[in-house]
């Protein structure tokens, strides 16, 4: 046999080991693993979730570390991700360690591993690679000797990409440093031909040009269906009764981190083991549902796109959207969870009329505009090295839109993360407006293609795959259009109107601030006790599919009194209400846009519940306005948030606890300062309620 054959027949081997006895290489996977084993070049290989990527790099890495290389680095985005390809690597007989920010305590331990050569691969988070110890002390020596790197999910490195991640830029620099003749691997299988162009373009360089190995999309597992509903009551129903259908256990998809709560504990009433997995649960919760879902000891797991890439269950036997992402590429990717290894999957469709107002939500938290970027490059510039948390004091951005924004331009060269935060570099910087207006264009009119697979006539897997650049795709002869079997929208009224009371409970917990935003020169630590604010009260909030709808459609119209309907929930949040004492007056939170509507509430609410009106509070010099981040919201609204004197008069004559009204919550900043001056002045208690949060 040729030294390719024996090759080969070694790579076939290790695949046996890893997938069964009956695993044969396909034709693709051989011609990636002999690029990276035989010819040492960089391979692109975009092909369907389950076809095998992660078999390429495994087998590689075995036949590698066999002509003594060093270890894989596998650059792996998600936490679900990498306990998959560790148990996976295990399997093939490679020893897989990961440097993660859950496992902070075993990072020294892994690093001598990784120097004595007992580690075959090491899993990195995309943030590790800017780290500053990590980049200056472990990359450069990791880099050297390197047998192997992966970039999984690389449709991330591409701001074209559905789900575009600042931290996979860092990768062009890495990869940049690498010695001749170290091989690269990219997988995706969520690229359209734009994407895979640019990551091709990326992942080269100066190499010679990419191999790119593009196949199928296609899943003929999948039955693709949408189910329009009218109402958020009617959704609800309409899954709690056919979760039951549905074959073995799966996910439900939603759009936010309430959603899924919400949803989640709805189901759980109606007697469904599921549970809510979000990017803010806890890592040891997230884990249990992982295992509880791969031990089909649930029907499903309510998530948001925190499980997504990378989660590995073969016998996954449903995939449910409630509300539609934001672009066929994203649904594609998170349908392709289901039916990897039975023999057919159902994938549900269920979108919202609110799903329009999410997407608008998530667009705002795009680029910053150019100004906003040169006050934070002239906020370096004077102040040296700055923490994140000293830059929210002097550039008005939330936290997660600051630290994105200084993640571009550390890749671009403007800044540098150092130890103790972030540097300007002094490198000429261009704010390229041309290219983020093309990426927003290339957002909107994903949105508007999502909103047309929900009404198209033609096959829906078609539709994807044509918006994924497949030009294999024919028409899959499964989806609801093919077979032209669409599901029943019929659910028995009393079931809606179980759901629509669940929806409509009102009421839900304002968390009171305790600690002072970092940053503040003159107000650190925890919240004076005497200053703080109880647990208060939201009537909503604006992302729930219950009592948000309402609520949204309340703040968007013009100002006027209370609505009877809001009101009247307004009361049944204050009767459910647990006080430790129950309050003795009511003042308000001066409203800028919703001046009546908030003295309208407030004087029914004093009447009702026979409580001292004392009026509301004050604004020196006018409204603080809108600001994004918590340093900047405490300065703007203590140096205009002012109690009239007459109010504090009324204040010292009473003796208890004070309802604190407010339209909505937002950082809880205005509540927070608007209690410290009840306190101060007198009150015993600061009960905050608002009508949204």
């Amino acid at each position: 046999m040729t030294e390719e054959e024996v090759l080969r027949e070694e790579a076939e081997e290790r695949l046996r080991a890893l997938a069964g006895p009956d695993a044969r290489l396909r034709e693709d996977q051989w011609l990636a693993i002999k690029a990276l084993v035989v010819d040492r070049r960089r391979a692109l290989v975009v092909q369907r979730t389950g076809w095998g990527k992660s078999a390429v790099y495994f087998i590689a890495t075995a036949l590698l570390r066999d002509l003594g290389e060093g270890p894989t680095v596998i650059v792996s985005p998600l936490l679900a991700l990498m306990r998959n390809q560790i148990a996976a690597a295990e399997r093939a007989g490679i020893h897989a360690a990961t440097i993660n920010s859950a496992n902070a305590e075993e990072w020294e331990k892994i690093y001598a591993q990784v120097a004595e050569g007992t580690v075959d691969v090491l899993l990195v988070s995309p943030e590790r690679l800017n780290n500053p110890e990590f980049r200056d002390q472990v990359l450069p020596e990791l880099a050297e000797s390197a047998g192997l790197v992966v970039v999984d999910e690389a449709h991330c490195i591409s701001d074209w990409g559905h789900d575009f991640r600042p931290d996979y830029r860092r990768l062009r620099t890495m990869l940049a440093e690498l010695p001749p003749g170290v091989p690269v691997l990219a997988t995706t299988a969520t690229a359209n031909a734009r994407v895979t162009r640019d990551v091709a373009e990326q992942l080269a360089g100066d190499e010679e040009e990419t191999l790119v190995l593009r196949g199928p999309l296609e899943r003929e597992s999948l039955h693709l269906s949408v189910v329009k509903l009218p109402g958020a009551g009617q959704r609800l129903a309409w899954l709690a009764q056919t979760l039951r259908e549905l074959p073995g256990s799966g996910i439900v998809y939603t759009l936010t981190v309430a959603a899924a709560q919400e949803i989640a504990a709805y189901l759980r009433e109606q007697g469904h083991p599921v549970a809510a997995y979000s990017g803010q649960t806890e890592t040891s919760e997230r884990l249990a549902a992982e295992e509880d879902l791969l031990a089909n000891r649930i029907k499903a797991l309510v998530a948001t796109s925190a499980l997504g890439m990378g989660f590995d269950k073969p016998d996954l036997g449903f995939v449910v959207h409630v509300g539609a992402p934001q672009s066929p590429v994203a649904y594609y990717q998170q349908v392709g969870r289901a039916g990897r290894g039975v023999r057919k999957a159902e994938v549900v469709l269920l979108p919202g009329s609110e799903d329009r107002e999410i997407w608008a939500y998530f667009a705002s938290l795009a680029f910053p505009a150019e100004a906003v970027v040169r006050a934070t490059l002239a906020a370096l510039g004077e102040g040296g090295v700055l923490s994140t948390a000293a830059l929210e004091n002097r550039v008005d951005l939330s936290r997660s839109r600051l630290e994105m924004m200084l993640k571009v331009l550390d890749v671009d060269g403007a800044v540098r993360r150092v130890k103790g935060g972030w540097e300007v570099t002094g490198e000429p910087w261009a704010y390229d407006a041309e290219r983020y207006a093309r990426v927003a264009a290339e957002r909107r009119a994903e949105q508007e293609a999502m909103l047309a697979y929900q009404t198209t006539t033609e096959c829906r897997e078609l539709f994807l795959r044509r918006h994924l650049d497949d030009d294999t795709a024919v028409a899959c002869g499964r989806c609801d259009n093919c077979t032209g079997a669409w599901r029943s929208a019929e659910i028995p009224a009393e079931a809606v109107t179980a759901a629509d009371e669940r929806l409509t409970r009102p009421g839900v917990d304002l968390e009171p601030r305790r600690q002072w935003p970092t940053g503040l020169t003159d107000l650190k630590g925890r919240i004076k006790p005497e200053l703080g604010a109880e647990t208060g009260r939201a009537l909503g909030r604006l992302t729930d599919i219950g009592w948000g709808t309402r609520l949204r459609e309340l703040l968007a119209q013009p100002d006027g009194p209370v609505p009877d309907d809001v009101f009247a929930a307004v009361v049944t949040v204050l009767k459910t209400w647990s006080w430790a004492e129950r309050p003795v007056a009511v003042v308000s939170v001066p409203s800028v846009s919703k001046p009546v509507l908030i003295r309208s509430l407030t004087e029914r609410l004093a009447q009702v519940g026979r409580l001292a009106d004392l009026g509301e509070l004050g604004y020196r010099n006018g409204s603080p306005g809108r600001q994004y981040n918590s340093a900047q919201r405490v300065q703007a609204v203590r140096g205009t948030l002012a109690m009239p004197r007459e109010l504090g008069g009324k204040l010292a004559e009473l003796s208890g606890p004070v309802l604190l009204v407010d339209d909505r919550a937002d950082s809880g900043w205005t509540l927070t300062l608007a209690a410290a001056q009840l306190r101060h002045a007198g009150a015993t208690a600061v009960l905050p309620l608002t009508l949204a949060t």
